[in-house]
């Protein structure tokens, strides 16, 4: 057990050093400029070392269940530094905050998004009950805990968030980091950008406002600011949104919609 963690550890700790030396770079297409952040490359080296036809030897050690489920178990002990830095870049930009607070509570507004949207899709793609639990939100940590204690991990509206949650952690942060470049080369203003950074992801948020800051590295303070804001907002009334707002709606529209298809 110790000899499978200390190769967990020095795994890691390998896959930081390969990323952080690659660096952040930035693929011209065309008129667009996508930055990828060493954090993709971590993900990326992990995902395909992680595939079955690697997974021998010592890499079968490293990729044991045991260490698997400790690296889930242990993940929020990795965010609380993050959660602390979240508060640190806030407050010296705390009176520009105010004075558009207003926009960041309309904001969640956005969340009924994976309902209204998303529910529909999943409905006509097949899904049923799966659908209640990849649609309530983006699958993160709000919406696993929900789920989990509503309908169980082992129903089928706990594999739908599992589902989600699996491929947020996997493609969440690639896909941040490559989107919201992306939207500033087509006119969106950074500060919205960074405003939309904090969907209550704390990799997908790092990834989005990282790639903004390479890219516009004179507003940093405010681009960190405001997707920190934006991330702790999301994360508070996220949850009351989610539960007073999101799941009565995705309920009303599920029955209306799976009754609809059945005739």
């Amino acid at each position: 057990m110790k000899k499978n963690f200390v190769l967990l550890l020095i795994f890691v700790l390998a896959t930081i050093t390969i990323a952080e030396m690659i660096g952040f770079q930035s693929i011209p297409l065309g008129p667009v400029t996508i930055g990828l952040l060493p954090l993709v490359y971590a993900i990326l080296l992990t995902m395909i070392l992680g595939f079955q036809v690697f997974r021998k030897g010592i890499w079968k050690k490293v990729y044991s269940e045991r260490n698997v489920n400790f690296a889930g178990k242990y993940l929020i002990f990795i965010m609380l530094p993050l959660m602390a830095r979240y508060g640190a870049d806030v407050a010296p930009q705390i009176r520009e905050i105010l004075q558009v607070g207003w926009v960041f509570i309309i904001q969640e507004l956005g969340n009924l998004g994976t309902v209204i949207i998303g529910l529909p899709i999943a409905i006509m793609l097949g899904l049923r009950r799966e659908a209640i639990g990849a649609t309530l939100g983006i699958g993160r940590e709000g919406e696993l805990a929900y789920i989990s204690e509503k309908y169980t991990l082992e129903s089928k509206e706990g594999r739908g968030v599992l589902s989600i949650y699996i491929i947020g952690t996997l493609f969440g942060a690639i896909f941040f980091s490559v989107f919201a470049p992306l939207l500033l080369d087509f006119g969106f203003r950074v500060e919205a950008l960074a405003m939309a950074s904090g969907v209550g992801s704390g990799s997908m948020m790092s990834a989005a406002s990282a790639t903004l800051v390479a890219r516009v590295p004179e507003m940093e303070s405010t681009i960190l600011a405001y997707a920190s804001a934006s991330q702790l907002i999301t994360s508070f009334i996220g949850t009351f949104t989610m539960v007073f707002l999101a799941a009565p709606l995705q309920k009303l529209m599920y029955k209306r919609l799976v009754r609809s298809d059945n005739k």
